[in-house]
């Protein structure tokens, strides 16, 4: 008898541990699983949420009705991550009326997926890497674009131009600043 119950015990035991392990492995796989979709939901530095600090460069110009073919053509050129990191940037942003000034048909043609590296070249000449706020800019100042190009800043009576875009707005941003012009840059 003394047997039957130890056998009882201890198998009892047996099942209990076995059962607890497979639950704990149960839930780690969970665990893990969720975690893995977690992260895929977030992409980059524009997956951060932070409704308290000042926005960064894409946040304003998503903030703006009047930029919202440059903030289109940034997602479909894929460079929402690349401006919303710490940079310091300061973008040249052509407004929609910029944009609705270029040839018939131009802009719907470099949204599409097989133009995104032209885009990418023309939207990457809107911007240079530092901080470059419009009293600090010169008459025949040269400035490097992320693209590799050059543009030329142009200053007189004191408004400021860029190869032939008005500055019409300067915005602060966390990551840089934007200055808004009427033209896109070519």
């Amino acid at each position: 008898m003394k047997n039957k119950f130890l056998t009882a015990v201890i198998t009892g035991t047996i099942l209990s541990i076995s059962v607890s392990c497979n639950q704990q492995t149960s839930n780690e796989t969970d665990s893990a699983t969720n975690t893995e979709q977690t992260e895929e939901k977030l992409t980059g530095q524009s997956g951060v949420v932070d409704d308290v600090s000042q926005k960064n460069i894409v946040g304003v110009a998503a903030g703006s009705a009047d930029h919202t073919t440059l903030v289109a053509a940034v997602k479909a050129a894929e460079l929402v991550d690349v401006l919303s990191n710490a940079g310091p940037f300061t973008v040249f942003a052509p407004t929609n009326a910029a944009f609705d000034a270029l040839p018939a048909g131009t802009v719907d043609e470099l949204l599409k997926p097989e133009n995104k590296e032209k885009l990418q070249d023309i939207l990457q000449f809107h911007v240079a890497v530092a901080v470059y706020k419009t009293e600090n800019l010169k008459d025949g100042q040269i400035l490097n674009m992320v693209n590799g190009a050059n543009a030329t800043i142009a200053v007189k009576d004191g408004k400021v131009s860029i190869n032939g875009a008005n500055v019409v707005a300067s915005v602060p941003a966390s990551n840089g600043i934007i200055h808004v012009v009427d033209r896109v840059m070519q």
